[in-house]
This record gives C-alpha cells, sequence and structure tokens, in this order.
C-alpha cells in the first residue's frame, strides 16, 4: 500500500505524457567562409574575407512532434549570421532565416504560420545556380528575381500539398498586418513535378508596397522598394544517375513605380515607372568522381527601363564557375569565379556591374570576383 502511494505521488509531479507522442529537436546549421577579390569596387581592386556564399552561415532548429494518425506537429527556427563578427544577419532578426509552427499531415499536405520562404523560392530556386550549386556568385543581376534568397514573407501562412503522381503545389500568403489590408502584402504560387530523372517547376509572386511598411510581409529585405512586383518563373532540370545535371531556368520581373533598389543605391532623380527584367539562365553541375565536381552556369538578363522622359533597355551577360572538393560529406573547400557585363546608359548605378557577393559597384559595366572558400554543414 505505501508503495502504490509513493507511486502515485511521484507520477503526479511528472509531467504527463502519452503512449502516442514521440518528438524530436534536430540541430543544424551550414558555415561558410573564404576570401573573395573583386576587380572593380568603386574604381579600386578589393580584398575581402566573407561569410556565406554558397549557402548563408547559419544555424537552426527543427522540431516534430508525433500526434497520431499520420499527423504530426512541426517547427523551424533558423538564425542567419556573420562568420566574421558573429553579428545576426536579415537585420538583426534572431530567428531571420525561418521562423514557424505549423502541422504536417501524411495524407493532407503540410500548413505552417510564421515567418518563412515562399513558394517560389522553395520550388523554382533550386532550378537555377544561385538557389542550388554556386550561390551569391550566379545571383542573377540586383538579384531581381530573389532567386538567391534576399528576402522571405513575414506574417505568412504557407499551404505544401503531398506528392501526387509526380506533382506538388505549394502557396503562401504574408499579411500586411496593416490596416489597410494591401499595404505590403504578398502572395506566391507553385507548382513542381518530378518524374524519374526530369523535373521541372511554374511559379508566380506578388508583392505590394513592399519595403514600405516594415511591419508588412516584405518588411524592409526586399531588393526593390515600388508600389508592387511581380515574378513569373519557369525551370526544367534534369539528373544524370552520377547525380550531374543541367538545368534551365526563366524569369520575368516587373516592378512598378520603384523608388528603390538595394543593390543600387543611386537610381537617379528620374520619376521611374516600371523596370523589367527578364533572365535565362542555363546551369549544370558535372562529377569527376564522388569527391570533385565542376558547376557553372551563364545567364543573359535584358532590362527595360522606362521613366516620364523615355527609357532604355541594357543588357547584362553573367559567367559563373566553382570548382569543389569534398573532403567529408559535410566539408568542401572550394573555389569559385564570376564575370559580369553590362551596357547601361542611365547615367546611375542601374548601369553598374554588381555581383552579389563583390565588394561594391563597379565604376564600369565589368567586374570580376574570385573566392577561396570552405563550408561545413552539420
Amino acid at each position: 500500500m505505501r508503495k502504490r502511494v509513493l507511486y502515485a505521488a511521484v507520477a503526479a509531479l511528472l509531467p504527463p505524457c502519452y503512449a502516442h507522442a514521440q518528438s524530436s529537436v534536430t540541430l543544424y546549421g551550414t558555415l561558410d567562409e573564404g576570401l573573395n577579390y573583386t576587380s572593380n569596387a568603386r574604381g579600386h581592386s578589393a580584398w575581402a574575407m566573407v561569410s556565406g556564399d554558397t549557402g548563408e552561415s547559419s544555424f537552426g532548429f527543427k522540431g516534430n512532434e508525433d500526434l497520431g494518425g499520420g499527423l504530426a506537429a512541426i517547427f523551424t527556427l533558423e538564425s542567419g549570421f556573420n562568420l566574421n563578427s558573429g553579428a545576426l544577419n536579415e537585420g538583426g532578426r534572431l530567428f531571420g532565416r525561418q521562423a514557424f509552427v505549423g502541422l504536417q499531415s501524411s495524407s493532407w499536405g503540410t500548413l505552417t504560420l510564421g515567418r518563412q520562404y515562399d513558394a517560389t523560392v522553395d520550388l523554382w530556386s533550386p532550378f537555377t545556380a544561385a538557389g542550388s550549386s554556386i550561390g551569391d556568385l550566379a545571383a542573377h543581376p540586383f538579384d531581381n528575381d530573389n532567386a538567391d534568397q534576399d528576402f522571405r514573407f513575414n506574417n505568412a501562412v504557407k499551404y505544401v500539398s503531398p506528392t501526387f503522381q509526380g506533382f506538388q503545389a505549394e502557396g503562401s500568403y504574408g499579411f500586411s498586418n496593416a490596416t489597410n489590408f494591401a499595404d505590403n502584402r504578398a502572395y506566391s504560387a507553385a507548382l513542381g513535378y518530378s518524374i524519374g530523372p526530369f523535373s521541372a517547376a511554374l511559379a508566380y509572386m506578388r508583392i505590394g508596397n513592399g519595403n514600405l511598411n516594415t511591419t508588412g510581409a516584405v518588411g524592409g529585405d526586399g531588393v526593390f522598394t515600388a508600389a508592387r512586383q511581380q515574378n513569373i518563373n519557369a525551370g526544367i532540370k534534369w539528373t544524370f544517375s552520377d547525380s550531374a545535371n543541367v538545368a534551365l531556368a526563366y524569369s520575368h520581373v516587373d516592378v512598378y513605380q520603384p523608388t528603390g533598389n538595394a543593390y543600387a543605391p543611386d537610381i537617379g532623380s528620374v520619376a521611374w515607372s516600371s523596370w523589367k527584367f527578364d533572365n535565362v539562365e542555363i546551369n549544370g553541375q558535372y562529377y569527376f568522381d564522388p569527391q570533385i565536381y565542376v558547376a557553372g552556369a551563364y545567364t543573359y538578363t535584358h532590362g527595360d527601363l522606362k521613366d516620364t522622359l523615355g527609357g532604355t533597355s541594357p543588357n547584362w551577360h553573367q559567367v559563373s564557375l566553382m570548382f569543389g572538393y569534398l573532403l567529408s560529406k559535410r566539408t568542401q573547400v572550394y573555389v569559385q569565379g564570376a564575370y559580369q557585363h553590362t551596357n547601361g546608359k542611365t547615367g546611375t548605378d542601374l548601369d553598374s556591374a554588381h555581383i552579389v557577393g563583390a565588394a561594391d559597384l563597379s565604376s564600369s559595366g565589368n567586374q570580376t570576383v574570385v573566392r577561396l572558400g570552405i563550408s561545413h554543414r552539420f
């Protein structure tokens, strides 16, 4: 009798548990560091140690609790930081890369709420070299289509469907959190398809008053400050048996009534009516053996920049190459290089070549960046 009373007392002090509930929390991250050489940074060559290139230096936590019946509660908290200084990225946010919670069902899909990547990043960006193999040095001019993941959606609800006969759909909506419902709201949708070695994706994104309402969906993170922006994206990819692959990615970007560009501070004093960009990229990876590979990409970008006085149609050409050696499944050393040429004639920073990852804008239409780096994933 005394033993029964003792057991009951101990059980009362312990938190409740359920036989069917199993929980797990995983710590993961990426450490990417390297030395960059920029041929022309506002008229000067520059050497700089740069954190985060093939992937942003980051750490995160993923949690999963089995609720039974194929249903699970999930969460992700992910922080980006500068490995050189220890400072947080994404405007100093503690979990600036991702911060969301939701439910996952094997039959009905996944519903999550919080700060998240949108559907175009999840399903289309992997078809680009910036979003898959090379990183910053393969980003399109100004990262105009967000393939290099410059921003996420705040206040976002996202749904990802189960895969059915190779198809998967995704949609995301970021609330403005303002009395004006459309003031810096954003939404996107994408459809992916995969069968054997072939995969493809279509995606669409729209942002209203990006960056203007700091509590909104794109709260100061976006590349463009504008009345509205829309992206239309498509990609196809073929993966060979040894993991070598070749992909073709296309994006069309409309930016209406733009007043700011994060990569080109001086946009002149004219009233711009629109900036439009068409990006066509071919990229691929080839493995000499499981430890040694080369990746490359070429992007042609055509711009249509209109103002009250007329307009101009610049072009950008960019070639990016990467040679990687895998020391293990988690650690690699690599060498990268990128060259960009543009022929803009606006008299502003929009004419300057600027490879994402360079020390600064070029003082001309040409720029080269070379990087020697190491990355470790855990």
